[in-house]
């Protein structure tokens, strides 16, 4: 059923999607649909959570098997997971992380973004041992900016406008390494 709800949804988007449609494209019951989901709010969570783990397995994956070297590389990896996603996973460039349906579709108490933010900082804490002060909002300042710029190479484009993405590595590059390693480095004596 999710599998049909991401094949509507880049159909008809988040507002022409209905439990009939779904029941019809997943070839079940409409009685079935209502066993699982009690509405259509409720199957886009689902999707989305089962994206979001796709989108934080990806990212395991690439820092297991990815010559990165610095964390830049992992926030540059976590960037190209999300541009990839719009390209090639059904229902994303519509849903992205649940935003068009609910902010705090993800959690209750924090935005979508802020997710995200989360699980970035967990991971690049894991990875590179990177403990900067504020990283958590730093990376939330990042992902509201990456994801803005990511949606309007979209839009400008339907496999994503290069130069707008291009820059928008280079904006989050350039204002994390100013929050983060300018606060993390330790000056060298003279």
């Amino acid at each position: 059923m999710l599998d049909a709800c991401a094949e509507l949804v880049d159909e008809v988007g988040y507002e022409g999607l209905t439990t009939t449609l779904l029941a019809e494209r997943a070839e079940v019951a409409i009685g079935s649909v209502y066993q699982f989901f009690p509405d259509k709010r409720a199957i886009v969570q689902a999707l989305t959570l089962r994206t979001m783990e796709s989108y934080l397995q990806r990212l395991d994956e690439r820092f297991a098997s990815d010559d990165l070297t610095h964390w830049w590389d992992g926030v540059d990896a976590g960037i190209d997971e999300y541009i990839t996603m719009h390209r090639t996973v059904p229902g994303f460039r519509t849903l992205h992380f649940g935003d068009v349906v609910d902010l705090h579709l993800l959690d209750e108490q924090r935005d979508n973004n802020g997710v995200i933010a989360d699980q970035l900082a967990r991971v690049l804490t894991e990875r590179f041992g990177l403990d900067a002060p504020d990283l958590r909002f730093h990376l939330e300042v990042a992902v509201e900016a990456a994801d803005a710029l990511i949606k309007l190479a979209f839009r400008r484009v339907p496999e994503g406008d290069e130069r707008v993405l291009v820059e928008a590595k280079a904006l989050v590059r350039e204002y994390l390494h100013r929050q983060v390693d300018a606060r993390t480095e330790v000056p060298q004596p003279s």
